[in-house]
């Protein structure tokens, strides 16, 4: 079976990624299945440049069709801050997982405390990149619209997921059901744009 090898070692986005692309013919997985290749840097400064960066090194260096995403949450009221610096927005220095995304979550919170309901509109933006070892490379984005919570709510998801509720619903992306919030995630729209781009790659559309 043909494989498309998942640019990410975060195992919450893996599992939400498999989900949304389970309907394609194709094995799905992690570069965490892959000793020996180095860290990718993301350096870049947008998402559309580290999403193509991280693709098309994750395809060179295991020889397969490879998918990176590159997302981050845009606060208004922060002039569109986290940004492309989501991930790293209470520092470079902090481990990967839940304890990095307790404090980029407080730290945002902490920088909205006296911003009122009205104001504390947001989006999640994605770019997903998918590229071969030769360096064709395609791209596709999705966008969710909504706003920042006063508090954190839930236990699910990742990222900053207790804290952002989209728009239309009451509940955050971390105490929504994951098919619930798949169905409507900035990730989930990027990725069903990308369907075609995939099936392109692999030639599924014949």
């Amino acid at each position: 079976m043909r494989r498309l090898v998942l640019a990410t070692k975060n195992p919450g986005k893996v599992v939400e990624i498999e989900d949304i692309l389970r309907s394609l013919p194709i094995e799905i997985v992690a570069i965490s299945a892959y000793k020996d290749i180095p860290e990718i840097e993301e350096n870049g400064e947008t998402f559309e440049d580290n999403a193509a960066h991280k693709a098309l090194a994750t395809a060179k260096a295991t020889g397969e069709v490879a998918l990176a995403d590159d997302s981050g949450l845009e606060v208004d009221a922060l002039r569109g801050a986290p940004g492309v610096r989501s991930a790293r927005f209470a520092g470079e220095d902090l481990p990967r997982g839940r304890e990095r995304d307790r404090a980029n979550y407080e730290k945002l919170l902490s920088l909205l405390k006296d911003v009122e309901d009205a104001e504390r509109t947001a989006r999640f933006r994605c770019v997903v990149a998918i590229a071969d070892p030769y360096g064709k490379v395609r791209m596709s984005e999705g966008v969710c619209e909504g706003k920042i919570a006063f508090t954190p709510c839930g236990c699910g998801g990742f990222g900053y997921d207790p804290i952002f509720i989209p728009h239309g619903h009451t509940r955050s992306f971390a105490a929504m059901p994951q098919d619930v919030k798949n169905a409507m995630s900035h990730r989930a729209r990027a990725l069903k744009a990308a369907l075609p781009l995939i099936a392109e790659f692999f030639q599924l559309l014949r």
